[in-house]
Formats: structure tokens, C-alpha cells, sequence
């Protein structure tokens, strides 16, 4: 499987220079191609020699690799809209780059002890700089792998690093215990290992505040028309939910590790919005709730300690008895079966997905 290592650099102010530019200039020129195969509604065959830039050229290649790419998905977009009903169908715009980024292939950039090296346009001359990283030994323990590209890019004012590493899958070494996890907004996460033991992961109320907190903030800079502010606290937002996820699966995680879990089970997410119960309530806590994120940083975390992660069918494993097999709908969050079976909704929903029919393909 392939993590990307995110690492902080710490440039001096002639490298921040530099990496400034050579950003922007990718940006640039990326951007540039894209207009151009747009126009010419076909990849153009572009070399680092016929491309005109202020960059080495292992950095134009990547570009020209790039910009192809955007066109492949804008090409992609442009056909399925097409296939839309005329009532259904949007206007399909050309990405556009605009946070300044630049990548290197992994041979042109080397990593040791604390120094990151990769080549920029000095004097109309590629030169190599060294520039200083900050490593943790987590960090280290990550970088084991094989190396693929480099991406450096600029966030809130500091320049990082984002290093695409291959790993190797650990085989489990453990029994064949299967793990239901159901997530939801109240409770985000319940785990539940066969056997019966259950944890609760996460504070769904807590995080039901903060995003009303930030959404009541937002609507009150609106009425100022501050954009920027209200980007700010948009952002501050979107860290604190991932910053959530992050814990939430590392607990789920630990769980299955300390009860010698093979298998992970979760729902197949492809149509949550669409099954979830919505209220008035709950509404605007639904859409901004990244269930698609925290799976994948379940998925991410298992596979790393040899866990394999599969995604179930999601029918009626909330109404499901687990002992009888009669459907049942709960209250509130009480489930009760005429055979006398009692639980709490979630604790069920996760019982169920551990015996669910795995679905084809993935969340």
C-alpha cells in the first residue's frame, strides 16, 4: 500500500525564495498546458525542451505528466455530463491551480538524516539545494519504505513536504476474529469484536457543537462580509473534525489489535447520505461529517498492522435482531426484539456487520 509522510521544512529566506518561485512557476505552467489542450481538445505531445519554464527539467516533465492528467478528469467530467439529462446537466469548468505546488519523481530528490535535496533553477542553471527537515522518529519509522514523489507545497505560510512511500502489507498474525465498527453522528463510532466486547469511540455531541460553534460563528461574519475570516474559521474547523478522525481510528485500531482482530468490517458508505435518518436536527450535521475519511483512516491504520479492512452490504443492519433475525425499528436508541433481545441501536448495527454480506468493490 502507498501513506504520504507529510515533514515541515524549515528553508532559509535564499531557499524560501527560491522554492517560491519554482511553486508558482509550476503552477504556472501546468495551468498553461491545460488551457492548451482544452483548445486543442487533445494532449498535446510536450518535451521538457519544447516547454518553455523556469524550471529543471525533470520538474517540467512532471508538470507536462500533470496537466495531462487534469485533462484526462476534465475530459471525464465533460463526457458523463454529457450522457446527463438536459435538465441535469451543469456547466463543466477547466481546473484551475491555484495553491502554488511542486513535485520532483524519486529520482531527482534524496532524504538523509535531516537534510531533504532536490533540484531548482539557479542562474538558468538546475542546482540541488539542501534544505533543512523535521523529522520525528515516527516520521522515520514511516520513511522505511520505498520513496516515490515528492510534492512540496506552502500551508499557512510554512513550506512541507508530502513523500509518497510504498509499504509493504504485514500478513496478521492473529486469529480469525472479525470486528464490526458502525459509524454514526451521535455515537461516531461503536466497535464491537465477535464475543460481544463493545467499545464506544468518539463524543458525537461534542462534535455536533463545535461545527453549530463554527457555523454560528460563519453566519456572523457573513453579515460583515469578511470572506477571508470566514475561510479561516472554515479551515479551523476542517482540522479539529480531522484532527477527530485521526483519534477515533487509532482507538478502533488499538481495539482490534488488543483483541487479536484479523477482519474489519464496515458499511459500504456509497449511499449513506441517501440511507441515513435526517432530520431537521441533524441535517447540517450530516453533510460536513467526513464518514468517508474516517473509514479510509481506518483502512489506512489496520492495514499497516496487518488488519484487512471490508466493506459489508449496509441493509437493515440497524433493524436486524442478531439473536432472532426479525427486523425491529428502534427508539431512539433503544432496539428491543419480541424475543426478548435488548441492546443499543449502534451496539446492534455493529453486531450485524460483522456476519453482513461483504459487498463487491469499496466504500
Amino acid at each position: 500500500m502507498q501513506i504520504t509522510v507529510k515533514i515541515k521544512l524549515e528553508p532559509t529566506k535564499e531557499q524560501e525564495s527560491l522554492l517560491q518561485a519554482t511553486t508558482k512557476e509550476y503552477i504556472r505552467l501546468v495551468n498553461q498546458m491545460v488551457a492548451d489542450f482544452v483548445k486543442s481538445d487533445a494532449p498535446l505531445k510536450y518535451t521538457s525542451k519544447t516547454v518553455i519554464a523556469e524550471l529543471p527539467s525533470a520538474v517540467k516533465n512532471q508538470a507536462i505528466k500533470d496537466a495531462r492528467s487534469v485533462f484526462k478528469k476534465y475530459k471525464k467530467n465533460v463526457y458523463t455530463n454529457a450522457r446527463l439529462k438536459p435538465e441535469d446537466q451543469r456547466e463543466v469548468r477547466v481546473p484551475i491551480l491555484k495553491k502554488p505546488v511542486a513535485i520532483w519523481n524519486n529520482q531527482n530528490y534524496s532524504l538523509k538524516e535531516n537534510i531533504l535535496s532536490f533540484p531548482v533553477l539557479i542562474a538558468d542553471k538546475s542546482k540541488r539545494i539542501e534544505v533543512k527537515a523535521v523529522l520525528t522518529d515516527y516520521q522515520r519509522e514511516q520513511l522505511n519504505g520505498k520513496l516515490g514523489s515528492l510534492r512540496i507545497t506552502q500551508k499557512s505560510g510554512k513550506y512541507i513536504a508530502q513523500i509518497a512511500v510504498k509499504i509493504d502489507e504485514k500478513q496478521s498474525e492473529t486469529s480469525n476474529k472479525i470486528m464490526g465498527v458502525d459509524l454514526g453522528l451521535k455515537n461516531p463510532a461503536v466497535a464491537i469484536v465477535e464475543g460481544g466486547k463493545t467499545k464506544f469511540v468518539g463524543n458525537g455531541r461534542q462534535a455536533k457543537f463545535i461545527r453549530r460553534k463554527h457555523r454560528s460563528v460563519r453566519r456572523k461574519l457573513g453579515k460583515l462580509k469578511k470572506l477571508k475570516a470566514i475561510k479561516k474559521r472554515h479551515d479551523k474547523e476542517q482540522r479539529w473534525m480531522k484532527d477527530q478522525d485521526h483519534k477515533i481510528s487509532r482507538q478502533i485500531v488499538n481495539f482490534a489489535k488488543e483483541n487479536q482482530v484479523a477482519v474489519i468490517h464496515m458499511e459500504r458508505l456509497t449511499n449513506i447520505r441517501n440511507t441515513a435518518k435526517t432530520s431537521r436536527k441533524n441535517e447540517k450535521n450530516l453533510h460536513p461529517w467526513s464518514f468517508y475519511r474516517l473509514t479510509k483512516y481506518i483502512e489506512y491504520k489496520a492495514t499497516l498492522v496487518g488488519i484487512k479492512v471490508e466493506y459489508v452490504n449496509p441493509e437493515y443492519t440497524s433493524q436486524k435482531c442478531p439473536k432472532c433475525g426479525k427486523h425491529n425499528k428502534a427508539k431512539d436508541r433503544k432496539y428491543v426484539c419480541g424475543c426478548g433481545f435488548k441492546a443499543h441501536r449502534d451496539r446492534v448495527g455493529a453486531m450485524n456487520i460483522i456476519s453482513a454480506t461483504v459487498a463487491d468493490g469499496v466504500v
